[in-house]
């Protein structure tokens, strides 16, 4: 079928021209001119020679450009592939040569990082658009101010080629946590999907307001909030960076309705106590969360109107299973349900399905399941198997089909007869008074085969022992599961993501293991 993500600008200016689109750092923008910009930079895309199939690249804040480039892309069925605006150099080189981008827009605040590479990477010289934040910053000879996008009509532009709804629209890579980020295909239909499973799920409406702060480089904040919103109609209220203060001021002052954000986010804004005096009464949806939420945030969200609905997804299958409003609390600890148009269950390590309780990987099905990965034909056969994605994650469904998430099959570790999944005990402790971040790695024990060895990011100022440690631990999980070696580090090394790096620990902890190998030799 013949059809585009990029209509979402084109009818909403049709049929809600004054209705406010997004509402950017305090700046309202109808969708009339949301589509006007929209096909601003489809003439300009046109007029650079890039066509349909072809790849753009975008190293962006969160704006109105990202917003408008990522749907003028898609009215001319031009691949978009949003980059992390946090990677290094060495970083965008990969995910840009790997994809072989022509073409690349970015903030002027990333000069540096681009200026390195540029010459060792698939973009044009021509096709350098820098947009800047600092005007009085010059702009080095190999770049082009962005700003004349603006000379350019805003009628709707003519695609060389139709676009269809199985096409490529973009190219989102993963947080790279267990080896080099694989670039995820997603489709137009396969998007729309996720805008009517998000728009179910919320039962968004045209006159909610919704506010999120998650970067528009993942999976979370394009597909999971942001698209949805605009197909819905709805208002985005959006800022360029997360300031925990002036997100939860945003819920006041817009009445926001649906709020979205990322466990990390809600935890800066309860420790920073942003939330404390704030009229959260027009917030009708929460949701959101992520990785090792503890049940006490939940509870402190809760106190200040704030009943987040927990949710599970990859940048493969955004949004698989949300949690519903009225079992917050009799399903705490679960991620939800799977979503509208998600079929999940849970499998052993010969495929075979398991029933309630019993732990196995997640696997999962529907329309919202990505394409597979770009050049990436093995590693799509490994991902997706006979239509059914395997996401790599273990888990568990109760009775009544609510998910619960353990770890990655990859971080499992066999310590004695027991399996032993350090996301368990990572979860509690985060939850120590003193600890900011912590991860748990299998290494080899004599005794054992395996033994766990923790690496802790305590907090400053404070100073901890192992032995608090086990005291903490202690009735909250099985002694078979504690770690019995401990790294206290100054930073834990992350992705781009946020996410903690444990590929970077377990090679740190190879190499000590050869070094002791030869010196003992």
């Amino acid at each position: 079928m013949k059809w585009n993500i990029g209509k979402i600008a084109t009818k909403r200016a049709l049929f809600t021209p004054e209705n406010i689109a997004i509402v950017y750092e305090d700046t309202p923008i109808t969708y009339k001119e949301l589509n006007e910009q929209t096909n601003k930079i489809a003439h300009f895309l046109k007029d650079k020679g890039i066509k349909k199939g072809d790849r753009i690249a975008v190293v962006l804040y969160n704006c109105v450009e990202f917003l408008t480039t990522y749907m003028a892309a898609a009215k001319l069925g031009i691949i978009f592939v949003p980059l992390n605006f946090r990677l290094v150099s060495p970083e965008l080189k990969y995910q840009i040569n790997r994809c072989g981008c022509r073409l690349l827009i970015f903030h002027d605040e990333f000069l540096e990082n681009i200026e390195p590479i540029r010459e060792e990477i698939t973009v044009e010289k021509d096709k350098f658009f820098c947009i800047r934040l600092n005007h009085e910053k010059r702009l080095p000879d190999w770049v082009t101010d962005y700003a004349q996008v603006n000379d350019y009509p805003s009628d709707e532009p003519e695609p060389d080629e139709l676009v269809d709804l199985n096409d490529p629209l973009m190219i989102l890579y993963t947080s790279g946590v267990s080896g080099d980020p694989k670039g995820a295909v997603i489709s137009h239909l396969q998007t729309y999907f996720k805008n009517f499973q998000i728009i179910l799920y919320t039962d968004m409406r045209e006159e909610d307001k919704v506010l999120f702060q998650s970067p528009l480089c993942h999976s979370a904040g394009l597909c999971a909030v942001a698209t949805p919103t605009l197909c819905r109609g709805a208002t985005l209220i959006m800022r360029r960076k997360f300031d925990p203060h002036e997100f939860a001021k945003d819920i006041e002052r817009y009445r926001a309705t649906i709020v979205f954000a990322l466990t990390t986010m809600f935890r800066f804004m309860l420790n920073s106590g942003a939330l404390d005096n704030v009229d959260t009464s027009s917030v009708r949806v929460t949701f959101g969360g992520g990785e090792r939420t503890p049940l006490s945030l939940l509870d402190e969200l809760a106190k200040r109107g704030l009943y987040l609905q927990m949710g599970f997804g990859q940048t493969e299958n955004s949004a698989m299973a949300l949690m519903p409003k009225h079992a917050i609390e009799k399903k705490k600890g679960s991620c939800g349900l799977p979503n509208f148009f998600t079929d999940i269950w849970i499998v052993d390590e010969n495929g075979k399905k398991l029933p309630p309780g019993q732990i196995g990987e997640i696997v999962a099905i529907g329309p919202n399941v990505m394409s597979g990965y770009w050049d990436m034909p093995e590693e799509t056969k490994k991902t997706i198997r006979n239509g059914i994605l395997h996401t790599g994650d273990l888990g568990y469904m109760d009775e009544d089909g609510y998910l619960y998430i353990v770890d990655r099959i990859k971080d499992m570790y066999r310590s004695g007869a027991e399996n032993v999944y350090p996301a368990e005990v990572e979860r509690v402790l985060i939850e120590h008074p003193k600890i900011e971040n912590v991860a748990i790695i299998g290494v080899p024990d004599e005794k054992w085969g395996e033994t766990g060895k923790a690496f802790i990011q305590v907090k400053k100022g404070e100073k901890l022992t192992v032995e608090e440690i086990l005291d903490f631990l202690k009735g909250k999980v099985a002694k078979y599961k504690f770690p019995t070696k401990f790294e206290f580090m100054d930073s834990l090394p992350l992705t781009a993501w946020g996410k903690v790096k444990k590929i970077a620990l377990k090679e740190m902890e190879m190499k000590k293991q050869k070094s002791k190998t030869g010196q003992k030799s």
